[in-house]
């Protein structure tokens, strides 16, 4: 059953990767600005207000997408389950060729690691080395990271700049400007980076501790 947060999370996705807003899409499929915005998901009475299968279907249209591509952005991109995700050593991680430019793992030098309850295809695992993020993390602890996952403030993150620092850090704070970042270790200080100083961030769905 589809739930009214799945299919505005879907929309916001279809904008996000179009690199447009919300009220971008709704203009490119030639709708009321206003249409996609979230002042619009809830009317005055509280009431769940659902887009329409027109204004859907013109979104589609106009971004070039697919019935079957919008369907895995409701689904947060997932599949029902997978008995393996891709390994690699943090500290290999900065180095080039793992990643492409999204932050989805490509290229050698991955190992395989068997974990349960992960529906993200596009999954990956990254063991821990250091102490720069204890106690959260230690070293040899895995953190399974999902780059086609939403990120909300919260969430604990790998980060990559532009320059290939990679890190583990907690968003505090998103703008269209900046990117705050939490450091999991105290004796570390937190991190703020313009937005274009940020090649990708991807959520961390799970740890083995």
């Amino acid at each position: 059953m589809l739930t009214h947060a799945q299919i505005w999370n879907a929309l916001d996705r279809l904008a996000a990767r179009n690199k447009l807003t919300a009220s971008g899409l709704a203009k490119k499929a030639g709708l009321d600005p206003t249409t996609f915005n979230k002042s619009k998901r809830i009317t005055p009475e509280g009431r769940q207000r659902w887009p329409s299968t027109e204004s859907v279907a013109k979104a589609l249209a106009a971004t070039n997408t697919k019935v079957d591509t919008f369907v895995t952005l409701i689904t947060d991109g997932v599949k029902p389950v997978i008995s393996t995700v891709p390994m690699i050593g943090f500290a290999q991680a900065g180095e080039g060729g793992h990643f492409d430019d999204s932050g989805f793992p490509v290229g050698k030098g991955w190992d395989e690691i068997e974990l349960p309850h992960v529906t993200d295809e596009q999954a990956y695992a990254l063991k821990i080395a250091g102490e720069s993020m204890k106690p959260t993390y230690r070293p040899g602890d895995i953190v399974i990271v999902s780059p086609s996952s939403q990120i909300r403030k919260g969430d604990r993150i790998v980060v990559k700049t532009r320059d290939g620092e990679v890190m583990v850090k907690e968003l505090r704070k998103r703008t269209t400007k900046t990117i705050e970042l939490k450091s999991l270790n105290a004796e570390h200080r937190d991190r703020t980076f313009p937005v274009n100083e940020i090649d990708w961030m991807a959520r961390i769905l799970w740890a083995s501790q």
